[in-house]
């Protein structure tokens, strides 16, 4: 008997939907039906000609007929699973206007609410945190890079040392733009009153004692997060650390890159798609443990983080498959061990 692929729809192209669809397009077990546009011209279509099928707004749709596969609401309902990646807080529009008419289950990246009048779902996923939690569910709102990097980072130690730990206190410097980005980049230092990345990480992780404080800084290539994690007594040593982190998935330990742009020009050098590493990268040279107090430093790949994080969301939600499954696909898709293993050779 043939397994039938999961019907998968991609709603938004931008840096996130464009990274979705090339990876899922190499997926064997699902069918990407294509991609939505909802600003289009022939340079557009030229550029996208024989990579995905494309979706347009309806009333776009007899203007490029002989050019699209057809209407968003069309793929919405052909599709088991769609993976929205719309401007940040359109995902709720679009929840509205398509997914719950059609009750078609739905995938929405960080930048959606969580609470309030506008919320798309009421789960956020990190996989490494609460994965199994996912399965069946309807909507879920994959955690942004930012919060994603914190669980990857925070969960291995909570499980090692519970109670012991004190409080966490992370300062997130996160970059003003991707490098694909059109925007300028401002001279300036900015800083967020009031950061979700605190209530969405203590959304799956409700116990922990957490305080954040964002910065956005002029740079392109990478967030950068500052994690003081203090013990009730004594921290543990800096090789225990080291050691709890070393066959996590997704986390890469550097010894010798002086910043973000060392790491992100070197994913690049390797080619690695998109020039990303898909990972956090915990610093070895600047990790510190003195008395009750350890400061961990990671560099937290932006955009390329949450895309694997969205493909194992996926096999929770409509494949319901058992994590470590799921990491052996998602690891083979994006070649995450391979890359980890190239950078640390490479910052040794």
């Amino acid at each position: 008997m043939v397994k039938q692929m999961a019907k998968v729809f991609v709603n938004g192209y931008g840096n996130i939907g464009r990274r979705l669809a090339s990876a899922l397009s190499k997926d064997n077990e699902i069918s990407l039906l294509g991609i939505a546009k909802y600003t289009i011209d022939e340079q557009i279509l030229e550029d996208l000609k024989n990579k995905f099928d494309i979706y347009v707004p309806e009333n776009l749709a007899p203007k490029y007929k002989s050019s699209i596969a057809g209407s968003i609401e069309e793929a919405v309902s052909a599709c088991d699973l769609v993976l929205d990646a719309a401007k940040e807080g359109e995902g709720y529009s679009n929840k509205i206007r398509f997914y719950q008419p059609l009750r078609k289950p739905a995938i929405f990246q960080g930048g959606e609410e969580r609470h309030g009048d506008r919320a798309v779902a009421k789960m956020i996923h990190n996989s490494r945190v609460n994965y199994d939690e996912a399965s069946g569910k309807q909507y879920v709102i994959q955690g942004s890079c930012n919060v994603s990097g914190m669980g990857k980072v925070m969960q291995p130690l909570m499980e090692s040392f519970g109670d012991e730990i004190q409080r966490y206190d992370v300062t997130l410097v996160r970059r003003w733009a991707d490098l694909e980005d059109s925007k300028e980049v401002k001279d300036s230092i900015q800083w967020d009153k009031n950061p979700h990345h605190q209530e969405d990480v203590k959304d799956f992780i409700p116990h922990a004692n957490l305080y954040v404080e964002a910065f956005k800084v002029p740079s392109r290539m990478m967030h950068l997060h500052q994690m003081i994690v203090r013990f009730r007594s004594k921290a543990p040593t800096k090789d225990r650390i080291l050691d709890l982190f070393t066959k996590e998935f997704a986390v890469a330990i550097l010894n010798s890159a002086k910043g973000t742009a060392d790491v992100r020009m070197k994913a690049i050098e390797l080619g690695f798609e998109h020039g990303d590493t898909n990972m956090v990268h915990i610093h070895q040279d600047v990790l510190r443990v003195q008395e009750e107090t350890l400061k961990i430093v990671y560099s937290d790949d932006q955009t390329g983080l949450v895309i694997p994080e969205n493909h194992l969301l996926l096999q929770s939600m409509i494949l319901r498959r058992p994590r470590s499954e799921a990491v052996k696909r998602t690891d083979k898709l994006f070649r995450i061990s391979d890359k980890k293993g190239l950078l640390e050779r490479e910052f040794a």
